[in-house]
């Protein structure tokens, strides 16, 4: 949506037709020049060389790297970009999202994230041993806003809540993080995060 925004015609892809539902709407409804389409990363059903830029914004570490990196060097044109995009709140002592990530540790000792700190190498990686050329990355801190409310909601699509424990136990865990928030950390809140980017072009 971002790039058809800026004037450039755009194809977004998901799996969820519920998903590329409301994005067609919102295209729509803003008048941008963005189609969507059901498919995966690994096999995305476009034409060879039909792009100058790929994209992937949050959601990389869901694919077969390997496999999704080829369909990108198999839909770019020659010279054509691969950016690979994360965004990831960043836990420092004392902090709201450290002590968010303690209480999430509390209700699910198993969860591994914890104190993740959102640099992704593999990315970097995964492009030199592609054949990518001028492949680099780069980082930045940003403050994001967010209010009570927003941050519980945050939180609960983390991997280490919703997607892992029960109904009732999110429940649980959320009233405890709202008493935790309106004790130590009361008014708008302000959430660390690092923007993490790799890209590389077609050789």
């Amino acid at each position: 949506m971002g790039f058809a925004a800026r004037g450039l015609e755009a194809t977004g892809l998901d799996i969820s037709p519920e998903l590329l539902e409301v994005a067609t709407r919102v295209a729509v409804e803003r008048g941008l020049p963005a189609r969507f389409v059901e498919g995966r990363a690994e096999a995305t059903g476009q034409d060879d060389a039909g792009f100058d830029l790929v994209s992937a914004g949050q959601c990389w570490w869901w694919f077969d790297a390997e496999a999704a990196t080829r369909e990108a060097i198999r839909i770019l044109v020659n010279g054509g970009r691969l950016l690979i995009c994360n965004f990831s709140y960043v836990a420092m002592v004392g902090n709201v999202a450290d002590r968010t990530e303690e209480l999430i540790l509390k209700h699910n000792p198993g969860w591994t994230k914890a104190g993740w700190r959102g640099i992704h190498p593999e990315q970097v990686r995964a492009l030199d041993e592609s054949g990518f050329r001028e492949v680099e990355s780069f980082s930045y801190v940003a403050d994001v806003p967010f209010s009570h409310e927003s941050w519980r909601g945050r939180i609960r699509t983390c991997n280490g809540v919703g997607a892992a424990l029960g109904v009732e136990h999110v429940e649980r865990f959320d009233t405890e993080l709202a008493d935790l928030l309106a004790r130590e950390f009361p008014g708008e809140l302000v959430v660390a995060h690092r923007v993490f980017a790799t890209s590389g072009i077609k050789a």
